[in-house]
């Protein structure tokens, strides 16, 4: 199981903030993912003045985004590790909720923590993330006061009619690789090639979560 530190280095949201998000994020995790996806973590919170541990996946709450029209992105270490980022000022300038970025760099992270998972339908290769489907705030739920992301089932991969669903946790998706407004996926036609495309439903907002 993996040890996920959530790191606050943010100025606009406070310690006590970022440690309420850590608890229903643990939550969401343990009572609503794991169960789901077959994944669990023990999260703990970094307070901005404190180290975070070396040997821990590392989930970093910071201001300003370092990649153009991102909000969070999860990615890897030079050493190979599941590196998570969430720009809190960023989500704030735009109306976004931070927790829900948050929570959808965790999830994704879990879910394809080496980023090299996909899924293939028919000539299709679909990217394994679990969030952007169903990404905007509008579709997150509460855990104790705080929001957090929706995300889809391994049945949103599986795009045949003896599938039943639920396709994502707040069962909004009405089918396999469905999108909810402002989702979006990514996939590589094997036939057409041309590299990664991206498909949106009523175009995915400015700000993305990725």
């Amino acid at each position: 199981m993996p040890n996920v530190a959530i790191v606050n280095r943010s100025t606009v949201l406070s310690d006590a903030k970022v440690k309420a998000i850590t608890a229903a994020l643990q939550t969401q995790v343990t009572r609503d993912f794991a169960p789901i996806w077959s994944v669990d973590a023990t999260l703990s919170f970094v307070g901005k003045k404190q180290k975070a541990p070396a040997d821990a996946w590392w989930l970093v709450v910071a201001d300003t985004s370092d990649l153009a029209g991102a909000a969070g992105y999860h990615d890897l270490t030079p050493k190979g590790h599941p590196l998570g980022k969430a720009f809190a000022k960023t989500d704030l300038l735009h109306g976004a909720e931070p927790s829900v970025t948050v929570s959808h760099e965790l999830l994704e992270m879990l879910a394809d923590p080496d980023i090299n998972l996909s899924a293939q339908v028919g000539n299709r290769i679909y990217a394994y993330e679990v969030c952007d489907p169903c990404e905007l705030d509008a579709f997150g739920y509460k855990i104790d006061g705080v929001v957090v992301s929706d995300f889809v089932t391994p049945d949103w991969f599986a795009p045949a009619k003896a599938v039943p669903g639920p396709f994502d946790f707040q069962k909004k998706i009405p089918a396999p690789l469905g999108l909810l407004k402002g989702g979006y996926l990514q996939y590589f036609d094997l036939e057409k090639g041309g590299g990664w495309h991206q498909e949106e439903l009523q175009h995915a907002p400015a700000l993305a979560r990725h």
